[in-house]
């Protein structure tokens, strides 16, 4: 049976919620992305992913798993070598570069191989982050396998003490130099970078201005220099292309426009970018004329095992 858009009706198991600190960001992009495909014309079962995963799934019996997880076991690697097990077809990265993009220190070292700009940067037990300065401030400590601005501390100029690290972050940090400027993105959607956004925030864009609504203003197309929207296009699709990302990802940049073009860093690479009402792809693609239900959908039909 085919829904209004002629697309097969096939079953997609929307993989939600899980156990990672990003549980909630997870819900409402898995929410967002059930309703979407089922305008689309598919039918849809929504799965909030516990232990009992694989079981959950044989149940169902799904055509497709659309991966909406964000943070650990949804985005760095786990789920998707389940869901190989199975041999069931899923949506965004395979397990390698999933794996590769949340470890935030081996994707700095993909980056640097490909000559991408990016800052110092360590990973140090968490002790010592608290006992001195591992670089001079200002720096950033943040967990280096977390995404959505989670467990992040800014250490500011002139910091007389290190910073006193909340119990829930990991034994190990990464702690990366500062970078000034402003804050910029660019998803890349198969072989095609989309658009480049600016993100605008009164303060930092941490999790509250990511994803409570007016918490920061997105200015897509981006206002910047041909120069610096070209490259920030350019270095998302190289990362895209050498991590092994496959359907959706989005690259996060910082620019201190007084420096030019040696001014742009990239940060990270996002494999399982947010799909709430504030975020950030689904924005650019809609910029580039695909509407949130397509987008959805060119994900399903483009899903499947060894990825």
């Amino acid at each position: 049976m085919a829904g209004s858009s002629g697309r097969t009706a096939a079953r997609v198991a929307v993989l939600m919620g899980g156990a990672s600190a990003e549980r909630d960001v997870s819900l409402s992009s898995g929410r967002e992305c059930a309703t979407a495909l089922r305008a689309a014309g598919y039918d849809v079962v929504e799965v909030d992913c516990g232990p009992d995963l694989a079981a959950r799934l044989a149940a169902i019996g799904p055509d497709v798993a659309f991966n909406a997880l964000h943070g650990r076991w949804g985005e760095d690697g786990c789920v998707q070598g389940l869901l190989e097990w199975l041999r069931l077809p899923y949506t965004h990265s395979g397990v390698l570069a999933s794996a590769l993009a949340m470890d935030k220190q081996r994707t700095k070292e993909i980056y640097r191989a490909i000559g991408l700009p990016v800052v110092a940067s360590l990973l140090a037990d968490k002790a010592k982050v608290e006992a001195s300065h591992l670089l001079p401030p200002p720096y950033v400590v943040k967990p280096y396998n977390e995404g959505s601005s989670v467990g992040v501390y800014i250490v500011p100029e002139g910091a007389n003490r290190p910073p006193r690290l909340a119990p829930a972050m990991p034994a190990q940090v990464m702690v990366e130099a500062f970078v000034p400027g402003r804050e910029l993105t660019c998803s890349v959607l198969g072989d095609r970078a989309l658009t480049v956004t600016d993100i605008l925030t009164d303060g930092w864009y941490d999790y509250e201005a990511k994803y409570t609504l007016g918490g920061s203003r997105h200015v897509v197309p981006a206002e910047v220099p041909p120069a610096i929207f070209d490259a920030c296009m350019d270095y998302a699709l190289r990362a895209h292309r050498a991590l092994g990302c496959r359907g959706l990802s989005r690259t996060d940049f910082r620019w201190d426009a007084a420096q030019g073009l040696a001014g742009l860093i990239v940060l990270e690479t996002n494999t399982q970018p947010g799909m709430t009402p504030t975020s950030l792809a689904p924005e650019q693609a809609a910029c580039c004329g695909m509407s949130f239900p397509d987008l959805c959908a060119w994900l399903v039909e483009d899903a499947s095992c060894d990825r």
